[in-house]
């Protein structure tokens, strides 16, 4: 078996294993790029994924990091099954319909702005034409029901406990000398968390492609996590602020409104402090969620059967349209808002941080992983300034950051579940959907407990299997990490500062109004400069 690793390698999104065995050739998810400029260009070049050649698509969980490039796959040529959970299939729907739309927004506003520069315009990603094309080929699967997508191909689900009808992947396959078999955790989830059941424990594979989001730390204790919460809301209701929550819209705003339903069950959360849900994803999610009932915990189905269902929060308010939306930011007195997208690097939430970050009285709440070169990492890193909008604006707010809320297993929780593999001799393990400080954490703590020398995987790097024999990877780095020549840019930046100086004599000859503007400008480059180095 080969495994092509096109995104979650050295990276926490983009997640697509391609998997070719002679057989079939088939691909663990398909996610969008997220982060950077040079990372989100991934999503772009789909020639490495070749969409026609793929028999069918295995999909551990609905986070477009793990869905979001079906459409363009679908687009290109793809034709084969999309296999997933019941909850799974419903949330995709809508928010791959919602990921088209933002596409296709995006694109339109780049194109008006490119067209102003008497450029051409750019086309979306992919358009709603694209992601509703994909909806006939949604095909259920339940948990613990082991089929067979492709010829010599045996596929369970297992519940991963991450998010409602999030699935690790237990495949096996055919060879001349018996049978080989993977586990995928996809995305790994906590034990005791809200609304979704423990993930379920695995004791044999040959293979393990392990998350490592959280290999290098733990979260902190859950039982403070409703505690922080009650800070959050008490300094904002204390000031008559707002406290702004950017969070993911399906399971991390499920999750916030069962603890909201929590405070006030505890008098925590004051009678008129409104918590508003201002996502419409968010909302249909929701509304998903109530539908299946079935895949919840224990807790919250006997919480539901006693007529306390933690999903109908008395103070939620539902906002549907911008205009809505708008209104929050005008309207007096405090109140929650929680708002997508969780690492603030898109939607609703951008305005809400630029009309409430700067304000001294106000919260600011992060419950989830913030990624390399999102907003939400920059400010969690105690960013005094971030632009937000085009705007620079004063990091103010009191900032929250509880991580008892993520749907990923800590480090601890992690080698925990991993211990309950039998037989560590023959067990390999690879680490994908990570950061590289996390997983070389994570690979040191496997080998020192486990005795078992786990393998990091890079972007773009075919990984070869075979058993008894060592793993083979092949990496073409020039397309996976092209070389940056610093040199050249030194020496660019310094040569542009050189013929500035030469020039200085013939702005000093021009009058004192156009100076104040050149100087103006002089001192926003000498302050991105200051910027740049401090993230350095």
């Amino acid at each position: 078996m080969k495994i092509t690793f096109l995104g979650a390698a050295q990276t926490v999104t983009g997640s697509c294993y391609i998997l070719e065995n002679g057989q079939n050739r088939f691909s663990i998810d398909c996610g969008m790029h997220q982060g950077n400029a040079e990372i989100e260009k991934r999503n772009l070049d789909m020639a490495p994924y070749r969409p026609k050649d793929l028999d069918f698509v295995l999909v551990t969980h609905a986070h477009i990091d793990h869905t979001g490039l079906l459409p363009r796959l679908v687009a290109q040529g793809f034709k084969g099954p999309i296999y997933a959970t019941p909850p799974t299939l419903d949330l995709m729907r809508i928010m791959l319909l919602d990921s088209a739309h933002i596409q296709e927004m995006e694109a339109e506003w780049r194109s008006r702005k490119r067209l102003r520069h008497g450029q051409a315009t750019e086309a979306a990603l992919y358009t709603t034409a694209d992601a509703e094309a994909c909806l006939p080929l949604l095909k259920p699967v339940e948990y613990d029901t082991t089929f067979e997508p492709g010829p010599g191909v045996r596929v369970t689900y297992r519940d991963a406990g991450h998010i409602l009808g999030s699935a690790l992947i237990e495949l096996e396959y055919a060879e001349k000398e018996g049978s080989t078999k993977l586990v995928f955790s996809g995305d790994l989830g906590r034990p005791d968390q809200l609304l979704v059941s423990d993930p379920s424990l695995v004791e044999t594979t040959d293979y393990l492609f392990l998350e490592s989001t959280y290999g290098d730390r733990d979260h902190k204790d859950d039982r403070n996590s409703l505690d922080e919460l009650a800070e959050a809301v008490a300094y904002a209701y204390k000031n008559g602020e707002k406290v702004i929550i950017p969070a993911f819209a399906v399971e991390r705003s499920q999750q916030l409104i069962y603890a909201f339903s929590l405070l006030r069950e505890q008098n925590r959360l004051p009678a008129d402090m409104p918590v508003y849900l201002d996502s419409p994803l968010a909302i249909q999610a929701t509304e998903i969620f109530k539908k299946h009932p079935e895949y919840f915990d224990l807790e919250t189905r006997e919480r539901i059967a006693a007529g306390k269902n933690p999903l109908d929060l008395p103070n939620l308010r539902l906002t549907q349209n911008t205009e809505q939306s708008r209104a929050i930011n005008t309207s007096k007195g405090p109140a929650v808002v929680i708002s997508a997208s969780g690492m603030a690097n898109a939607g609703r939430i951008k305005h809400h941080l630029r009309h409430n970050l700067w304000r001294k009285g106000a919260s600011v709440v992060f419950v989830g992983f913030q990624a390399v070169g999102t907003p939400g990492r920059k400010i969690v890193n105690g960013a005094k300034k971030i632009t937000i909008l085009g705007e620079e604006v004063a990091v103010a707010a009191k900032i929250f950051t509880i991580n008892g809320f993520s749907g990923h297993a800590g480090q601890s929780e992690l080698m925990a579940w991993l211990r309950r593999f039998k037989d560590h001799n023959h067990l390999r393990v690879i680490l994908t959907h990570g950061e590289p400080r996390s997983q070389e954490r994570l690979a040191e703590l496997v080998h020192q407990e486990l005795g078992v020398e786990a393998h990091i995987a890079i972007y773009r790097e075919e990984l070869t299997l075979e058993p008894g024999l060592a793993m083979r990877p092949v990496v073409d780095v020039e397309k996976a990490a092209p070389r940056i020549d610093w040199e050249f840019l030194i020496q660019d930046n310094e040569r542009l500062y050189a013929e500035f100086r030469k020039r200085v004599e013939q702005i000093r000859q021009r009058s004192w109004t156009d100076q104040t503007e050149l100087r103006d400008r002089v001192m926003d480059v000498n302050r991105r400069m200051v910027e740049l180095i401090s993230e350095m």
